[in-house]
């Protein structure tokens, strides 16, 4: 496996753990000590790749790091599961507006030529993106502002992913159902 495939990884799974890292050093840590981790995550990102998304990701690190440094507080460091929801609603939503859709750039990755309907159902699914990742980052906000860390815990570390998985296993089921009517239709129109 090349050098930055395994930092990609490593930078993941921190990632994916960051609410229980956050919460085990709670009492443990000063606060400014995991804005630095925080921030060292953004800065490796951005050398292993520099799309929008990392920028993104990376100038919202930036910003609560620098909030929690200052002020040595844990509040900055719980919201960067709502940054990470709005970077990526961010990105979802402008390719609605901007097309292909994220959804359709993924699925032309594995068929480069897709039928009508299924740009159609890419567009859609795009959208059902936005929705989750609205509901997501205002559920990771409250959760951040109004729950206790153990809840805050939970939910960004757990339940989030969950539903996360969930929505992908039912859109692959739903896609499968989506293809398989898009070939009967043009096993009709040619027969």
């Amino acid at each position: 496996m090349p050098k930055w495939r395994v930092v990609s990884v490593l930078l993941a799974l921190v990632t994916l753990a960051y609410p229980l890292i956050v919460y085990l050093s709670l009492g443990r840590l000063e606060p400014r000590w995991l804005a630095l981790l925080l921030l060292v995550l953004a800065l490796m990102r951005l050398v292993v790749s520099r799309t929008a998304v990392t920028w993104g990701f990376a100038a919202g690190a930036l910003l609560l790091a620098t909030f929690s440094w200052a002020g040595n507080a844990w509040m900055p460091l719980k919201f960067y599961p709502v940054v990470v929801s709005a970077v990526l609603l961010a990105l979802f939503g402008a390719s609605l507006l901007h097309p292909p859709s994220a959804i359709e750039r993924l699925a032309r990755l594995r068929e480069p030529d897709l039928p009508a309907e299924a740009v159609a159902y890419t567009r859609r699914v795009t959208q059902v993106w936005c929705l989750f990742f609205t509901a997501n980052g205002l559920t990771a906000f409250a959760t951040a502002i109004w729950a206790s860390d153990a809840l805050w815990t939970l939910y960004n570390g757990f339940v989030s992913y969950c539903l996360m998985g969930a929505l992908m296993a039912g859109e692959w089921l739903v896609r499968r159902r989506v293809r398989a009517r898009i070939a009967a239709a043009a096993n009709t129109a040619r027969g």
